[in-house]
């Protein structure tokens, strides 16, 4: 490894959610930042889409976004230049740790010019966006107009002494990186693709992915699944970047075999501890949390569920396959007949669906003070009504197993189908908050590139179980050496196409096992949650970023030699 590694002087970032929290690339590059922060000061500009204008009347009224604070004396001569020559966009800071500088632009300008701009990326990179449709063309305006911000920025402030990086995440980022590789090949560009848009749509269409991914070919299943435009910008933005990454082993055989591409680094997403409270207030936080999470039970379920109730959870985005929301009830609707359960379970499933509006009964009962309520609310598996109550896939799923929480049920589940951003109306906790009052979390994951929310619960000291299939499970076993048990702060359960069955049981055995622990074996597992969790920090990580940029340079360097 004796080389001394390229830097860069500046790195720019795009992805669609900077300042913009929709999932897990919100946290990689959220929970990132702090520590490129640390070592660039400044000189790391995230790119992200201006969503917080809101047209009213002939005024263009600013919302203030969660995420961003606004500055207007940063680079104030730039940013006059930029709007002299029709750039709308607004500088200012990320409202995280580290506080990095971010650039938000208004992409909604460019749309007038979109074939325009879809001829000019046939003609270089033959890229396919005939077949564009849904959030391909919203995606592809916000990447062109990110080209833009940079080829205008380098322009004012840079030139060819400075060594500088263009990072674009996932397909959405791909246009403008292919731009900048075309109009500016002095900048070195990363791209990473997050989960294959092929790979994630085969596996959300219930074909098995693993065991033939190898005779898959991706561009013809691009045809089938009709993701020619997505799956065409994102193999063409592989193969023409100087570095091409991934986030883990799985997905780069993924990206070799749908994309023709292998990957030049992996590199593995880490967090941040910052946001994990130290201890007095972490003991303190966990008592609140476990308190609301039983009140709000208890009123929904009519019940006095005690502290020694076992609490465990699933969360995420909502792909009930994917992400083994389906196993994970499955799992619970065994362990109802389990007979070496020894506690009562309560178990949610914390998925943002398609939510109306907080319980008004519900939110009444939570008001009383006497919370001695002795019969269930009308429906006591959802905490909000949602918009399509007859056709959810969670509520569904458990109508078909007849899990209606009744008095008599060991294990009660319930659907908590809201953002957890403090402001829900029931739980009025943010999502960090509430994992603490976990016992145990379960991510049976079949497609996961890496996998956040374990990585999360074990940062919280929260025991979890995920599978082999989730990038941040293989990379557990090699940490272990072995397959994780639950007795190492993660159970790993080998998952395949085809073991559905399996892993349900594997998930009631754990929690049955886990059911029966001392106090001193729960301690003991969650201290090892909590040592594993140190290994994956981004201290540890940041590591092969550097690589991806020390290659990425390299090859543009190559380029203006000749």
């Amino acid at each position: 490894m004796g080389k001394v590694l390229l830097t860069p002087d500046y790195i720019f970032e795009s992805s669609w959610e900077v300042c913009n929290k929709v999932g897990g690339i919100y946290t990689v590059l959220s929970t990132r930042a702090k520590t490129l922060q640390d070592a660039m000061k400044d000189h790391i500009l995230f790119i992200g889409p201006d969503f917080w204008q809101q047209k009213q009347d002939d005024t263009t009224e600013m919302k203030d976004s969660p995420y961003f604070r606004e500055d207007k004396a940063l680079f104030a001569d730039w940013q006059w230049e930029a709007k002299e020559r029709g750039l709308k966009l607004r500088v200012g800071r990320w409202t995280i740790p580290g506080e990095p500088i971010a650039i938000l632009v208004d992409f909604k300008p460019f749309f007038e010019k979109k074939n325009e701009i879809y001829g000019w990326l046939w003609e270089h990179y033959q890229v396919d966006s005939l077949h564009a449709y849904g959030d391909y063309d919203e995606a592809s305006m916000f990447s062109y107009a990110a080209g833009l911000v940079v080829e205008s920025f380098y322009k004012h402030y840079l030139n060819s002494k400075q060594k500088v990086v263009y990072h674009a995440n996932e397909w959405m980022c791909g246009l403008g990186a292919l731009y900048i590789n075309n109009v500016l090949p002095q900048i070195g560009t990363v791209f990473t693709t997050h989960a294959t848009s092929i790979g994630r749509s085969i596996a959300g269409n219930m074909k098995p992915l693993y065991d033939y991914l190898f005779a898959y070919h991706g561009d013809q299943m691009a045809d089938e699944l009709n993701m020619q435009s997505k799956h065409s910008i994102e193999k063409q933005t592989a193969w023409h970047v100087d570095c091409f990454t991934t986030v883990s082993d799985i997905t780069a055989n993924e990206c070799k075999e749908l994309l023709d591409k292998p990957v030049d680094v992996v590199l593995p997403n880490g967090f941040d501890d910052s946001f994990v409270p130290k201890a007095a207030t972490f003991t303190k936080k966990r008592k609140a949390a476990r308190k609301r999470l039983l009140e709000v039970a208890n009123a929904l379920l009519g019940e006095m569920l005690d502290d020694d109730t076992l609490i465990v959870s699933t969360s995420g985005r909502y792909e009930f396959r994917n992400k083994g929301i389906d196993v994970f009830v499955e799992a619970m609707n065994r362990l109802l007949r389990d007979k070496d359960l020894k506690k009562k379970v309560l178990a949610f499933i914390e998925v943002p669906g398609w939510v109306g509006e907080p319980r008004k009964d519900l939110q009444e009962r939570l008001n009383q003070s006497n919370q001695n309520n002795q019969t269930p609310l009308e429906v006591p598996q959802v905490t909000h009504w949602l918009h399509n109550m007859s056709h959810d896939n969670v509520l569904g799923m458990l109508k078909y197993y007849d899990m209606h929480n009744r008095k008599e049920d060991q294990v009660k589940v319930i659907f908590l189908p809201c953002y957890l951003d403090g402001k829900d109306g029931i739980m009025n906790m943010t999502y960090y908050d509430v994992v603490l009052g976990n016992d145990l979390c379960v991510y049976p994951s079949y497609y996961e590139p890496w996998g956040y929310t374990p990585l999360e619960a074990i940062a919280f000291k929260v025991p979890c179980i995920t599978t082999d299939l989730a990038g941040f499970g293989l990379w557990a076993n090699k940490e272990f050496g072995h397959d994780g048990e639950i007795t190492d702060g993660v159970k790993v359960i080998h998952r395949t196409d085809y073991n559905y069955s399996e892993v349900a049981d594997v998930i009631k055995d754990t929690v049955a096992e886990f059911s029966g622990m001392t106090k001193q074996q729960v301690d003991e597992c969650r201290k090892h949650a909590g040592n594993l969790s140190k290994k994956a920090l981004w201290s540890e990580f940041i590591q092969y970023y550097y690589e991806a940029y020390d290659i990425a340079l390299r090859k543009a360097e190559e380029r203006s030699k000749n």
